[in-house]
Parts: structure tokens; sequence; C-alpha cells
């Protein structure tokens, strides 16, 4: 006599599931991230996702900052390797604004890449390329060790500040009034220089903000 079709299946004719690994949950976290948003790469989303327990997923990741901080190190091997062509000062432009383009992808990542602490392999190899383009210009290691930290700082900062829902068009417009409106008797200098303060394209900005920041690491020495 046979079993009725809903009858539950005994655990040993289940199939077995893949073993965890933390590669796998990163890979999971990633396709997460990419169809759901940041807001959904939890222990319990990925616990769920991955059919486990969230306890078990403790044992490769110690908490969702080290979980983001993974994630974003996977994303990172999109930025692609060192393009060729063009001056030292280029090809760095062309790197750093490959990982802002990234960070504009993933509004949510941009933010959370402000404070993560990423140690993976894409990360290193970010900060070798970067290094070693600097390396290439002739920057000081000491200011070439500090500057590397302070261009990714300007391209996080610039992601997460325009990419995603940021502040809506009624509030550019409030502050373009504002800047426009200002009196030449108590605030000269806005008055003076509101069409510059408001003028340029993102991108524009943010590549003038990299030149800036490569002639400064350039030319100032790092405090003994």
């Amino acid at each position: 006599m046979t079993g009725r079709p809903d009858t539950p299946r005994s655990r040993r004719e289940r199939p077995a599931k893949p073993a965890l690994t933390r590669e796998g949950i990163v890979a999971a976290a990633v396709a997460v991230l990419r169809a759901e948003g940041l807001r959904k790469v939890t222990m319990r989303r990925l616990a769920e996702e991955l059919d486990t327990g969230p306890a078990s997923l403790y044992v490769y990741v110690r908490n969702t900052a080290e979980l983001h901080a993974a994630v974003l190190d996977e994303l990172l091997g999109t930025v692609g390797p060192t393009p060729a062509g063009g001056s030292w000062r280029e090809r760095l432009e062309r790197v750093l604004t490959a990982y802002t383009a990234m960070l504009f992808d993933h509004p949510e990542l941009a933010r959370s890449a402000l404070t993560a602490r990423p140690s993976g392999p894409h990360y290193l190899n970010l900060i070798e390329n970067l290094l070693a383009l600097l390396d290439e210009g002739g920057v000081p290691p000491a200011q070439a060790a500090w500057g590397v930290d302070l261009l990714l700082q300007h391209a996080t900062a610039t992601a997460a500040e325009h990419a995603g829902d940021g502040a809506s068009k009624e509030d550019w417009d409030a502050v373009a009034a504002a800047l426009h409106a200002a009196s030449e008797r108590t605030h000269p200098h806005i008055a003076g220089l509101a069409g510059p303060l408001l003028s340029g394209t993102p991108q524009a900005r943010l590549t003038w903000g990299f030149q800036a920041l490569i002639s400064g690491i350039e030319r100032t020495a790092v405090p003994e």
C-alpha cells in the first residue's frame, strides 16, 4: 500500500544540502543585494536563502557589519585591473571613477562603505593598483599611503551623497534659492559666488576633486 502524496518524506530521502562556506554565504548575500537591496542582507534572510539557521552563519561571518564588508569586497572585483593608456594620473582617475561607479550602482552599499572595513583579495588588489600608480608618478611612499585613504574617502562620500534616494529636487531648489537670495551686506562671498557654488555636473566635480587631491598628495609631506 503506497503512502499519500503529501506524506512527509524522511530526512534521509531528501537531497543533501550543499555544505556551508564563507564564499557561498557571500555569494548569496550579493545575490540578495542585487535583487532586494542591502537592507535585506541580514543573517536571518541569508539563513532563509541557504536553508539553514542563522546561528550556523556566525561560524563563518561574525556579524552583519563583517558580512557587508565582505559583500563590498566581492563587488570590488568588478572594478577591474588598472587600465592601459594615458598618463599615470589619467589611469588613476579612471580606476577611482570605476570604483565610484560601482558604488553608484548600489546606493545603500555606498553609505555602508563609509564605515565598512573590507580586507579581502579584491580590496587588496585595489589598494595595490592605486599605490602602484602613485609610485609610477613619483609620489613619496608615505604620502601615497595616506593619499590612498583620502582618495577612496572622496569617492565613497561622493557616491553616498549623490547615489540613490538622496535629497529631492525640492530640497536642492531650496538650497539654490537660499544661495541666490544671500545678501551682499551680510554674506558678500556667497552673493558673489552663488553661481559657481551650484555649477558643474556631479561627474565634473568628482573628476576635479580627484585632480585636486592627487596634486595635494604629490606636494604635501606627511608629518613625522
